[in-house]
């Protein structure tokens, strides 16, 4: 899950890009809003942290910027600022959610997993791909309910695959889901990945489409009652 921070406390966003990616975040870190326009422009983020208070463009300027511009991209407002207007102002700019500073890591980890999950259509916390179930709170995976130990990079790309479940994914889209700025990526990351996958999740657990990329199964839709 990739993730850009626009926050211009050096510590505090030291701090947060050091918590998420300890969680299996891909985070992207800027310090103004014309660097994270920038950013938008040329990346596909799962998500954004969004700091208000910033220098020269200030958050609410960016967040109705993208808006206009038809960026979807969820977006968490984080600020100091927590007056009910200050609320109301950055939710009806286009800000998905809301935290007030000084804040929880484990609350701003589990609001950006709902956001992730929201947008991708998915209402149960834990994902399901045939005999595999993915919990990313918890950051386990279980074939026929046993664990599997996952590496980090292949709990990733498992996630996003089963984010888009009966949706083919390039691989550079998981290259840019899993990985960020600095981080060095081998030509064959992503087909290393996949194949220690089907090694200990079976061979039938992610599909290759061949020239367009690759696909886990999306799981059966329940029977509507009579």
């Amino acid at each position: 899950m990739r993730l850009l921070l626009v926050e211009d406390d050096r510590l505090l966003g030291r701090g947060l890009r050091t918590g998420l990616s300890q969680r299996g975040f891909a985070v992207d870190w800027t310090e103004t809003a014309e660097d994270a326009e920038a950013a938008l422009e040329t990346t596909a983020y799962d998500a954004v942290v969004l700091d208000l208070g910033l220098p020269g463009m200030d958050g609410l300027t960016l967040l109705r910027r993208r808006r206009a511009a038809r960026d979807a991209t969820p977006i968490l407002v984080l600020t100091a600022r927590d007056t009910v207007d200050d609320r109301v102002a950055g939710l009806d700019a286009g800000g998905d959610d809301y935290l007030v500073k000084p804040f929880a890591l484990a609350e701003l980890q589990a609001r950006l997993r709902a956001l992730v999950r929201r947008r991708a259509g998915e209402a149960a916390p834990t994902l399901r791909s045939g005999r595999i179930e993915l919990d990313p709170a918890a950051r386990t995976v279980r074939l026929d309910g046993a664990p599997v130990a996952l590496s980090g990079r292949e709990f990733s790309v498992l996630h996003d695959l089963m984010l888009h479940a009966g949706r083919i994914v390039s691989r550079g889209q998981l290259e840019d889901a899993v990985y960020g700025w600095g981080d060095e990526v081998g030509s064959n990351a992503i087909e290393v990945h996949v194949h220690n996958l089907r090694r200990k999740l079976g061979t039938d657990a992610v599909q290759t489409v061949r020239g367009s990329g690759y696909l886990v199964p999306a799981a059966p839709k329940a029977p509507v009652a009579p």
